[in-house]
């Protein structure tokens, strides 16, 4: 028998999906049915912040007392409990945003366990539980968008460690063709976010990614770039698959990754030949409201120490007209 709320016990749950340009708020049951929900736009701490715990503030009051609250953030993240920063915001680019502690603001009037977690581990989880990892113990999730972020599902938990991987920052050689671009990370220049991210290509090419056409040259050097990640997880993780989500990864962009790994690999270990890439590096499937679910089960797990298996995709993205507030 688990530890935690028995599963006869009523539960409600809170949570937050954390962006750089908005915060998604939900109180769902222990069916991950969304009874209420807001989204806030992401300008000041004092201001963002302050919309989110007067909507839990209200759902407290309509609902009851809040069993189990988590957020997943985007960060770089303190996830360390015994670091004097837990809870931090840390290194951000994101103006206003850094050191700013996400758990002691939402402790101040939140009284239930909480939990905090990467943007991209929830959007992992809720890949487990509704998309292109069900069934999977050990994956990757990848988001190529504003920054590049890596989600470690192992052993069926997000992975953290001392702290949350930052695998999006890692080096890379660079590849053919694109030797002068200087790199846009403010902290290594040309690592793999500073390379292949959305602002990446257009500091690149003078146009946001999605203009460009698919015979660009560029979409050659973003696989090579993103194949190299690949590789990287595959030697480290070995993980059962890469799931790559994110504005950048338009559909044609993952035959091109899946052909550059494979030459990447270049025939070493025979287990590694045996990949069927076609399966291996996949979309995501779990939809728009991953991140959120993925947060919520966070909260489940908080409660009740196990995950919500029973879920129903239809439960955690319905949300009733009445139970949106704006």
């Amino acid at each position: 028998m688990h530890e935690g709320v028995s599963m006869v016990e009523p539960l409600l749950l809170g949570a937050i999906e954390a962006g750089g340009t908005k915060f998604l708020c939900a109180v769902s049951d222990r069916d991950g049915t969304i009874l209420m929900q807001t989204r806030i736009p992401t300008t000041t701490p004092a201001a963002t912040l302050g919309a989110a715990s007067a909507f839990f503030a209200d759902a407290a009051e309509k609902l009851g007392a809040l069993s189990a609250f988590s957020i997943g953030s985007f960060g770089p993240l303190s996830l360390n409990p015994v670091a004097a920063d837990h809870g931090c915001i840390t290194s951000t680019p994101k103006a206003g945003w850094q050191d700013v502690n996400l758990l002691t603001h939402f402790r101040r009037t939140i009284d239930a366990p909480m939990v905090l977690d990467t943007d991209v581990n929830c959007a992992a989880v809720g890949e487990r539980l509704f998309g292109s990892g069900q069934g999977l113990d050990t994956f990757c999730y990848v988001t190529v968008g504003t920054g590049i972020g890596v989600g470690l599902l192992i052993n069926g938990a997000p992975h953290g460690g001392a702290n949350h991987p930052e695998t999006g920052h890692i080096k890379l050689p660079r590849a053919p063709g694109d030797d002068q671009f200087a790199g846009i990370c403010p902290y290594h220049g040309d690592c793999l976010e500073g390379l292949a991210s959305g602002p990446a290509m257009q500091a690149r090419w003078g146009v946001p990614a999605e203009t460009l056409p698919t015979d660009h040259q560029a979409w050659a050097i973003e696989a090579d770039y993103l194949a190299g990640l690949c590789a990287t997880l595959t030697y480290t993780v070995r993980p059962d698959r890469i799931i790559i989500g994110g504005g950048v990864m338009q559909p044609p962009m993952f035959a091109r990754v899946r052909h550059a790994l494979r030459e990447k690999l270049a025939g070493y270990d025979a287990s590694m030949r045996a990949i069927d890439m076609a399966e291996y590096v996949a979309a995501p499937t779990a939809g728009a409201s991953a991140g959120l679910t993925g947060a919520l089960a966070l909260a489940y797990r908080t409660a009740t120490r196990q995950w919500p298996m029973h879920w129903s995709v239809a439960d955690t993205t319905s949300i009733p007209a009445e139970a949106v507030h704006a």
